[in-house]
């Protein structure tokens, strides 16, 4: 079959600029073929290489004594004492979403699944985090039910807990959702395995399902804005099948068990090109491929189809050669493909053939190091505008209105589609703050929580950045857990417009200024940039994944009120409404400022929580909707009522930071205020639970009726 010629059309199709081209030119002394140009454009397009982000993404810390290795491989790793390791990942599949819901939310669990056991890890907990248009938008709801059976298909199906995410809604995301999946898995400290190749001559070997012609070009599709041509991209979204996935997860274990792994990756966006040049490229080698070899399941592929595949349930392995026999029979058992398709190179060369010709003949280290790095021009963003007057509501009417809404509902009908018991360990699941499982053999509970408030951001990327670490800091002291690192998928849109580029490097300020004061580094993450539809631009969105450890049950704030439990507030209360909950659900505004964080204020009161868990039987931070929200979601998760003393506006719905609504008998609130005043900590009581009714201030409603509406309105508005 011959090739197609190198037009100007052709290369702006493949998403590279003229003048990334004319770099291409000049590495090669000629002109690239059109093999060689799908590979470029894989490896150089926004989603593999990050040439807009990288320049910042070096600012954010990354160390600390607990991590074992940080960014650059398929996932973080941290240790957590004992010999043992968490492993976890953050990513965005959001453009293949939008275009193919179920199929592009089931393979983003299913990519995100696979970085973690390519790392040695059994996966133990998943999470995601999902943004979607306004309710009454006309493809909301399809995308709402794709999306959400996609994540529980697979993740359902492969048998993995879901512990813990987010869903929100906005008419920023109606032309471009965001999925953002997350998973973690445990691994011993002296079984991890890394890409790095090593050795020349050394087998390379492709694991896994066939090769079709499913995802072809994913990854330059997921660098671009969408447009009216969006349906002609439903051909690059990927199928996944998650039964062939645990099959590769218990081969690809089973197969480091031997002692036959050099190094291993995933084969994610831009498969077999990435995935071979990332493995010789860390290793300092060539790698030659002899795409004959390559499983298929489809007739007649070309080079270029076979190098851009995304076919799902597929790693590529540099194999120690005297074990190929035993290699071979651990796959052979699982009903897997393996195939030895080439090996490493001393000389820094891309050498890849197919049909006993040169497709492919590039300089390895130059394909993968040379790839454009953009310091963009960017603009601070404007302050926000003032908050204007906000009248005071009935306090009942206003918690009526947030938690009727798709934003601040129940999400049951979201989480009960997850399995969220699957292996036996999970200690806490979805419904109330992070999840928790346990260290399976031990005494030790791993905390997971993926958070951020896109409205905080778009008014102050710089506030709203260290809110969404701050927060994850606080849901994770909310059940007793120690904070221990984070991972950022940081969602925003077109990088070359100014305005976009200074939302993302200040977020990324904010997220760097937290991440430090509050001992949570950043030690995997992803970067999901162009989500635009006709220029419209979503609302910038860092979600921050984190993980705590909590050493023994015995240390979990687990417990739930019971009937004359007293409420506490830790932390200051000025009644802080801009961009708040309360402002845009009642009064569909979005003006004012981003609270702001006091990062040292978090650490203190962290660590309040924590000195003090014994003494605290329910614990929930305060965020959206303020202390009314929190409130009554402790209550309502007991069956028990609950009274307020506050009736004014900003002290029941502001949104201030740093703080927490506590729960504990009456002679363990005087302990607490003794220990507060001893720790130089704020803390208040503000009512206590009780009855079967809501009273706040002087309105009064039963606990039954918000319960109904609470837990029936998403469904009502999106079931």
């Amino acid at each position: 079959m011959q090739e197609p010629a190198i037009t100007p059309e052709l290369i702006e199709a493949h998403g590279l600029k003229p003048d990334e081209y004319e770099r291409i030119l000049q590495i090669l002394d000629r002109a690239p073929t059109f093999t060689e140009l799908g590979i470029f454009s894989a490896m150089w397009n926004e989603h593999c290489s990050y040439k807009s982000s990288k320049t910042w993404l070096r600012t954010l810390p990354t160390d600390g004594p607990q991590v074992i290795c940080g960014p650059g491989e398929n996932a973080g790793v941290v240790d957590i004492g004992d010999g043992q390791a968490v492993v976890f990942k953050m990513e965005s599949h959001n453009h293949p979403s939008y275009i193919e819901p179920y199929q592009g939310a089931a393979t983003g669990v299913g990519g995100i699944l696979r970085d973690v056991f390519t790392m040695g890890a059994r996966p133990v907990a998943a999470m995601n985090s999902l943004s979607f248009g306004a309710p009454e938008h006309p493809r909301t709801r399809q995308l709402v039910h794709g999306v959400v059976e996609g994540v529980g298909g697979y993740g359902n199906c492969f048998g993995v807990p879901t512990v813990g995410g987010e869903v929100r809604f906005h008419s920023a995301y109606n032309g471009n959702c965001l999925v953002n999946a997350f998973a973690a898995g445990l691994v011993e400290t002296d079984s991890i395995f890394y890409s790095a190749a090593s050795g020349v001559g050394m087998p390379v070997v492709y694991l896994g399902a066939r090769t079709g012609r499913d995802g072809v070009g994913g990854a330059t599709m997921a660098s671009a804005e969408f447009d009216e041509s969006i349906e002609d991209k439903r051909p690059t979204v990927q199928v996944g099948d998650p039964f062939t996935e645990k099959r590769l997860m218990e081969a690809t274990l089973e197969l480091m068990a031997t002692g036959a792994v050099i190094s291993i990756q995933d084969m994610g966006a831009a498969g077999l090109t990435c995935s071979a040049v990332e493995m010789g490229d860390k290793g300092g080698l060539g790698v030659r491929l002899d795409l004959d070899a390559v499983p298929q399941r489809e007739r007649g592929m070309t080079a270029y189809e076979m190098m851009l595949s995304e076919s799902q349930e597929r790693m590529l392995m540099v194999l120690r050669p005297e074990k190929e026999a035993e290699a071979r029979a651990v796959f052979d058992k699982w009903d897997l493909d393996f195939a030895i398709v080439g090996e490493t190179l001393a000389e820094d060369r891309f050498l890849v053939m197919h049909g006993n010709a040169v497709k492919a003949d590039l300089p390895l280290a130059t394909l993968s190091g040379s790839a454009p790095e953009y310091d963009r021009p960017w603009e601070a963003p404007a302050p926000a505008p003032d908050l204007g007057e906000v009248v005071n509501v009935d306090p009942i009417d206003g918690l009526r209105a947030l938690i009727g809404s798709p934003n601040y509902s129940s999400r049951q009908w979201v989480y009960e589609q997850y399995d969220t018991q699957v292996m036996a360990d999970s200690v806490r699941t979805p419904g109330l703050g992070a999840g928790v499982i346990r260290v399976h053999d031990t005494e030790k509970l791993l905390a997971f929580t993926a958070d951020v408030t896109p409205r905080y951001v778009n008014a102050n990327p710089y506030e709203g950045g260290k809110q969404a670490v701050a927060e994850a800091y606080r849901n994770l002291t909310a059940v007793g857990a120690t904070p221990l690192a984070s991972t950022d998928n940081l969602n925003f849109g077109n990088p070359e417009k100014p305005e976009i580029m200074g939302q993302f490097v200040m977020a990324i300020k904010g997220i760097g200024a937290a991440v430090a004061a509050l001992d949570m580094p950043i030690v995997s993450g992803n970067v999901s940039l162009y989500n635009e539809t006709d220029g419209e631009a979503i609302l910038p969105t860092p979600t921050i994944g984190a993980v705590g450890l909590i050493d023994t049950a015995d240390d979990m704030i687990a417990g739930t009120v019971r009937e004359g439990h007293v409420a506490l507030v830790v932390g200051e209360t000025t009644g802080h409404l801009g961009q708040s909950a309360l402002l845009a659900e009642v009064f569909n505004r979005a003006d004012g400022d981003a609270p702001a964080v006091d990062l040292e204020a978090e650490a203190r009161h962290g660590d309040f929580i924590r000195d003090n868990r014994a003494w605290i039987v329910a614990c929930t931070d305060l965020s959206d909707g303020g202390l009314a929200l929190a409130a009554f979601e402790l209550a309502e998760a007991a069956g028990v009522g609950l009274r307020l003393d506050a009736a004014d506006t900003a002290q029941l719905f502001g949104e201030d930071q740093g703080r927490y609504l506590v729960a504990c008998s009456f002679d363990k609130a005087e302990a607490l205020m003794v220990a507060a005043g001893q720790a130089g900590v704020a803390l208040e009581t503000v009512g206590r639970f009780a009855g079967d009714t809501v009273r706040i201030g002087t309105s009064e409603a039963p606990l039954a009726e918000l319960s109904a509406l609470y837990r029936g309105a998403f469904a009502d508005r999106l079931g």
